[in-house]
């Protein structure tokens, strides 16, 4: 496929955005209510960030939040951290999720484990109300934290809504998490009923979790009940796993759908960082802070409505998954997917976006990156014409990742690539549906959202590339960490170096037109003779090379200042062997399309690069394990997708045998 020049236009907002949008409908409503010139999305952003509280009270009405208890102020106070968000306001995040009823489809659900499952609105209500009855047999009660080690299924999502509306702490682990990073995530806020599977299928191979659910229930002291859903083995699974509530139990008896008023900032679940360099950080966020930060990206930047299929990629482990689940608020029907995206083709996730209707349709961008290299044109084989938006996170997604959605997918979408993280559970940086697509480059800074770029000095740069910082409170900041009682841990994480900034620990680079460009980890930078480089540009350069699938680069500073060592990993196409021609050709992509000091000092082929189980590849783990600290101290294979990955870095960094 043709390579596409950075910058290059692909896609142009229609005419009438501004009257067929609900961002544009919204702005002109603001504009004509408040006096001020709302013309474009600039100023727009401008006013966002500068009327904190005037943009999210606007935020409110346009979505119709609905307060038990309504505030007094919006914001009151802009420090961070310690910005409060509505102050004594109650509401419940279940309820605006669950206002919509009828015969219509909430949620539609295809998986490799069994059937499609449609679940109607009226019956989501139904069983969200069956299940929080459910829940408080059991004694769940306000505050009290319900684990999940469970598949994206409707079942789950039941579960978690029904936690939420009577005002308990939900937290999930997909259910390929091994027994170590589960219990070391879910431990810290003991919970005290878990929702599980027995099991599920992942392509043609059955993989049984009963052994593992045992480990983990052992390791769980404060657990009271553990809810099952058979799943894999529907018939057996009661049988084999003893001293459990099954989803038919929990679910049998009817309920009134009720919800319990909360304080706006009161917990409403519990994420967690990808715990492959230590014990996760046990991220609160809270029920009034994800429900209006969650409108706005939904409601406003992907133009989600009622009319909709939105679908995204995710197990339960990742920040995605609370993130489509709030599809619901905004009244879009879910599209859920559980099983091996790659089975038995790469086709599987494009076949579920034509099968079920899907108009906003959302992957990691090593995904679309993979049908690229693939040679795939999902186009010429299913009917995509309802696809409207791609979405891609995860990884920064380079020019040509661009370019073949537009020439494998449909020429007449948007491509949404957008930059956020767990700690906010949302994208600073994304798009928005006035704006056009341009290849390599993040649309816009999000509404409500003040990113920029800090230069080493603490000064905002335009044009180059910074550290990116966020210099106001936004509502989905966390509450705080678990078992964080002074808040030490969670200033240590974002503020220690810009105090009152957070520092988001990511290479941004902010266009003078205000586009974003996200560039890698900061803390994964190559810094040879002074020219700094982030690891997404020098991937997609790598990987463009005839015979290389995929890439990792690790870069072991002199202390000295010298250039230090720069040494690449690259897995290579079956049949592929790392020899001369193909080093050379190596050394020459990246001597000519980067620079000269960024040809590597090393090179050696592994099986597989480390990724965590989000797909994120582990470039500051490796590095750590390359510069000798011990395994154990810099890995948890548990928190991984391809633990086996690492075998070969551990033979590349033990000690050569002495004598």
């Amino acid at each position: 496929m043709a390579d596409v020049e950075a910058g290059a236009v692909l896609w142009e907002p229609p005419a009438d955005v501004w009257q067929t949008s609900r961002l544009g409908r919204f702005l002109s409503r603001v504009s004509a209510s408040r006096g001020i010139e709302l013309t474009d999305y600039d100023a727009a952003w401008e006013w966002s960030v500068q009327d904190l509280d005037g943009f999210w009270a606007a935020v409110v009405d346009e979505f119709g939040v609905t307060f038990d208890e309504p505030a007094a102020v919006v914001l009151a106070d802009a420090v961070m951290p310690g910005a409060r968000w509505f102050p004594g306001a109650t509401l419940n995040y279940a309820r605006h999720l669950l206002r919509q009823d009828g015969d219509a489809p909430a949620i539609i659900a295809r998986s490799q484990t069994r059937d499609d499952v449609t679940v109607s609105w009226d019956d989501l209500r139904d069983q969200v109300a069956r299940a929080a009855a459910g829940l408080q047999r059991l004694g769940v009660r306000r505050g009290d934290r319900v684990a999940a080690y469970a598949p994206n299924i409707p079942e789950t999502l039941i579960a978690f809504l029904a936690c939420a509306s009577i005002g308990a702490v939900w937290s999930s682990c997909a259910p390929e998490f091994g027994v170590k990073s589960v219990v070391d995530r879910i431990r810290q806020i003991e919970p005290t009923v878990l929702v599980t599977v027995d099991g599920y299928r992942y392509g043609t191979k059955d993989v049984d979790r009963a052994r593992e659910l045992a480990e983990i229930r052992a390791a769980l002291p404060t657990l009271t009940a553990t809810v099952l859903v058979p799943y894999l083995d529907v018939d057996g699974a009661p049988d084999r796993i003893p001293d459990v509530v099954t989803w038919e139990e929990l679910t049998a008896e009817p309920a009134e759908l009720d919800f319990t008023a909360v304080p706006f900032d009161h917990p409403l679940y519990v994420l967690y960082s990808s715990g492959t360099t230590g014990l996760p950080k046990a991220i609160v966020h809270g029920h009034g802070v994800i429900l209006v930060e969650h409108l706005k990206v939904l409601g406003l930047h992907h133009d989600l409505g009622p009319d909709d299929r939105f679908t995204w990629f995710t197990t339960t482990g990742w920040m995605m998954w609370n993130y489509l689940v709030s599809g619901l608020a905004v009244g879009s029907t879910l599209v859920l997917f559980d099983g091996d995206p790659g089975y038995p083709d790469l086709m599987t996730l494009w076949r579920l976006a034509a099968d079920l209707e899907v108009t906003v349709f959302g992957v990691g961008a090593p995904f679309l990156l993979t049908c690229r290299r693939e040679g795939l044109v999902p186009r010429d084989e299913v009917d995509l014409s309802r696809i409207r938006q791609v979405g891609s996170t995860g990884a920064p997604l380079p020019p040509e990742g661009f370019g073949w959605v537009y020439e494998g997918v449909g020429d007449d979408l948007q491509v949404v690539s957008a930059s956020g993280g767990t700690d906010v559970c949302t994208a600073f940086v994304a798009s928005s549906p006035l704006h056009p697509v341009k290849a390599g480059e993040i649309s816009c800074r999000c509404l409500g959202a003040k990113v920029e770029a800090f230069d080493p000095h603490g000064d905002p740069v335009i044009g180059e590339r910074g550290e990116l910082v966020i210099t106001a409170p936004m509502p989905s900041m966390p509450v705080g960490f678990w078992n964080d009682p002074d808040g030490s841990a969670y200033r240590a994480a974002y503020f220690e170096d810009f105090p009152g900034v957070w520092r988001h620990g990511d290479w941004l680079e902010i266009t003078p037109e205000g586009a974003c460009i996200i560039t890698g980890r900061s803390d994964a930078t190559l810094n040879r003779g002074g020219v700094r480089m982030g690891t997404s540009e020098f991937y997609s350069v790598v990987e463009s090379v005839s015979g290389v699938t995929d890439s990792l680069v690790v870069h072991h500073e002199d202390p000295a200042g010298g250039a230090g060592e720069l040494v690449l990993f690259v897995v290579l196409d079956d049949g592929q062997e790392l020899e001369d021609d193909l080093r050379g050709a190596l050394a020459r992509a990246i001597r000519t399309e980067l620079s000269p000091r960024h040809v590597p000092d090393e090179v050696h082929a592994i099986p597989a690069v480390p990724r965590t189980i989000s797909g994120k590849k582990m470039e500051v783990p490796v590095k750590r394990l390359l510069d000798g600290e011990p395994p154990d101290q810099v890995l948890n294979r548990g928190a991984m997708a391809n633990p086996d990955s690492l075998d070969a870095l551990l033979e590349l960094a033990a000690p050569p045998p002495t004598g």
